[in-house]
């Protein structure tokens, strides 16, 4: 099962937390904080499996992470889980989140956190791994993108309404309505 993923930058700030497993406030950050002095410290040609730290679980739990750029991707997960699965799900996540944004980085898990959470949702939830076929997540994300769209269409329709109203010729319109002559309206009045 996997208890946590974990993306932070080359300096440590994380840039995208789920954790799986209840920790609190103070606890996530200190793992956080370990988890990068395990991964940064380790060279790129070393393996990319390592024992978890001591605060998310010592032995029993293995830290998987790959490094892109600026950023590691890093899971935590514990011994059922296959290390080269969870490497070929780290592969299919940053592929996905690539075709989302056209060549990701760092920014884009920063101002677009709520659309990386709903890709990342895709693939693990509750700590499961989901699906991995990365056509079927993109499928979902272009159906959810659609229907944010049709959304934001009638999110608009009131503002469509004003613009129409104040683009009415209203003065002119007026003029021209055709009142009946009022002398005559009056004469034909009883009381």
């Amino acid at each position: 099962m996997i208890k946590a993923i974990l993306v932070f930058n080359n300096h440590g700030k994380p840039r995208l937390t789920k954790f799986y497993q209840y920790f609190n406030e103070e606890m996530q950050q200190q793992i956080i904080k370990e988890t990068f002095q395990l991964v940064s410290k380790r060279d790129d040609n070393v393996c990319n499996f390592l024992e978890g730290g001591s605060l998310i679980g010592g032995a029993d739990y293995k830290l998987i992470y790959r490094h892109y750029a600026t950023l590691y991707f890093v899971f935590c997960v514990d011994s059922s889980e296959s290390e080269l699965g969870i490497l070929d799900l780290i592969q299919v996540f940053v592929e996905t989140l690539d075709k989302c944004f056209e060549n990701v980085c760092e920014l884009d898990l920063i101002f677009h956190v709520d659309k990386v959470h709903y890709i990342l949702n895709e693939l693990v939830m509750g700590g499961m791994v989901l699906e991995t076929n990365m056509t079927e997540i993109i499928t979902r994300i272009d159906d959810q993108n659609k229907l944010e769209k049709q959304e934001a269409g009638l999110a608009a329709a009131p503002a469509r309404a004003v613009s129409a109203v104040k683009n009415m010729n209203l003065p002119q319109q007026i003029k021209d309505i055709k009142l009946p002559d009022l002398p005559a309206a009056i004469k034909d009045l009883k009381f």
